[in-house]
C-alpha cells in the first residue's frame, strides 16, 4: 500500500489531499506545516518515510521541497504555480535523479482542454485568428496570469510552431496601447470572490469566434488528480512528467 506525504498539509489543498489519499486506499505518511500547529516542519524527514510527496504550497517553498525529495530519492508531485525560470530549471535538474510530475493543473478536463487548444491552434492561422485567454480566480490568488492560463498560452504557441516568448504576450492593456499585434497571445486575469477557477480560450476571426471554456466548481478535482498522479509515478524512472503522461495522453 503506497504511503503519501503531503507538504503543506494544513492548507486548503492539503486538507483535501488528506481526504483523497484515504479515498484512494493509500496511506498518509504524514505532512508538514509552517503554521506551528503541531505538524512537523522538516520536509527532509517526511521525504525519508513517504513513498511519494505531494506539494501544493508556494513557489518559494518549492526549492527546499524539491531538494528534500531529491536527497531521499523519492518521487514528487508538484502543483505549485508561479515558479520563475530559475526554479523551473532547478526542477528540471532534480528530475535527472527522481521522477517528478509537474502540472499547471491536475484536472483531467483541463488537460484535455490543453490538448484541444494545441490542435485548434495548429489549424487556425494566427494572421486570421487572434488568440485571447481569460481566467478568473478567487481573490486570494497571488499570481497572474494563472499557471493554467500560461499553459494554455504555451499550448497555442506549440500548435502554431513557435514559443510563447517568440509569439509575444499582450496582457494588462490600459490606455492607448495601439493595435493588437498579429500573432500575439492575449491574457486577461480576473480576481473576485471565491471562484475556484475558470479559463476561456478564444480564437477570434473577422467571420467567426471559437471558444473553449473550462470551469472548476470544486478544487477537490485537483486533489483527486494529484493523488492519481502520486500512485502512478511510484516506480517510474527519473524524468519530468506532466499530467498528460498520467492520463495516457503522451
Amino acid at each position: 500500500m503506497a504511503s503519501i506525504g503531503i507538504l503543506g498539509v494544513t492548507g486548503r489543498m492539503g486538507r483535501l489531499l488528506v481526504e483523497e489519499v484515504a479515498a484512494a486506499g493509500a496511506v498518509l505518511a504524514g505532512g508538514t506545516s509552517r503554521r506551528g500547529d503541531g505538524w512537523p516542519t522538516d520536509p527532509a524527514a517526511l521525504a525519508r518515510t513517504a513513498d511519494v510527496l505531494i506539494d501544493f504550497t508556494t513557489a518559494d517553498a518549492a526549492a527546499p521541497h524539491v531538494a528534500a525529495a531529491e536527497a531521499a530519492r523519492k518521487p514528487l508531485i508538484l502543483g505549485t504555480s508561479g515558479l520563475n525560470p530559475a526554479q523551473e530549471a532547478r526542477l528540471a535538474e532534480a528530475a535527472r535523479h527522481i521522477p517528478i510530475v509537474y502540472a499547471a493543473n491536475f484536472s483531467p478536463g483541463v488537460n484535455l482542454l490543453l490538448a484541444a487548444a494545441e490542435r485548434l491552434a495548429s489549424a487556425l492561422p494566427p494572421e486570421a485568428y487572434d488568440a485571447e485567454i481569460v481566467e478568473t480566480h478567487h481573490r486570494q490568488k497571488i499570481d497572474a496570469p494563472s499557471g493554467t492560463a500560461l499553459a494554455l498560452g504555451h499550448a497555442v504557441a506549440r500548435g502554431r510552431g513557435t514559443t510563447l516568448e517568440q509569439a509575444g504576450v499582450e496582457s494588462g492593456r490600459d490606455g492607448h496601447t495601439g493595435a493588437r499585434k498579429t500573432g500575439a497571445i492575449g491574457f486577461a486575469a480576473l480576481r473576485a470572490g471565491q471562484v475556484v477557477g475558470e479559463h476561456t480560450l478564444l480564437f477570434a476571426a473577422g467571420t467567426e469566434h471559437i471558444a473553449l471554456t473550462h470551469r472548476s466548481f470544486d478544487r477537490r478535482i485537483y486533489a483527486t488528480g494529484a493523488v492519481r498522479a502520486a500512485l502512478w509515478v511510484i516506480g517510474k524512472p527519473p524524468g519530468l512528467y506532466g499530467m498528460n503522461h498520467v492520463l495516457g495522453m503522451a
